[in-house]
């Protein structure tokens, strides 16, 4: 088992690594997953998120599209999830290895920090994008 620590990790670079390392059998432990990055314009990646919380059914707009996440380690957890061959059962057993928590709640030994360089002032954490979504945590 491997203990990430995923503060200042890019959302994209970190979720398609994990899913790698996954498929190749390891089991890993993401802690920390309110302070990963996403870059971008702040005001257009909230923007894209609430779209996609709102997407409705067009034979009846009553119903509501697909469960979007609001919490930052949900949101971890689906972007990982995309990243994966979901509906094989090679994916579901490799995804069912992915365990990601906010903060260090059993205050596990951490092995790795990936964190990458940032190269832009544009950037949102999932704490602050989770906020905007209405999440409690």
């Amino acid at each position: 088992m491997t203990v990430i620590d995923a503060e200042g990790a890019i959302l994209g670079r970190l979720a398609s690594e994990v899913a790698k390392r996954v498929l190749r059998g390891e089991e890993i432990v993401i802690v920390n997953a309110e302070k990963v990055i996403i870059t971008g314009n702040k005001d257009w990646i909230i923007k894209t998120y609430q779209e996609e919380r709102e997407k409705k059914n067009v034979a009846n707009p009553r119903r509501f599209g697909p469960k979007f996440p609001r919490r930052p380690d949900d949101i971890l957890r689906r972007t990982i999830r995309k990243m994966l061959p979901y509906k094989k059962p090679k994916g579901r057993e490799a995804f069912k290895r992915v365990k990601v928590y906010v903060g260090n709640p059993k205050n596990l030994t951490v092995d790795e920090k990936i964190s990458h360089k940032l190269n832009t002032t544009k950037y949102i954490t999932l704490a602050e994008l989770s906020k905007h979504l209405g999440a409690k945590f």
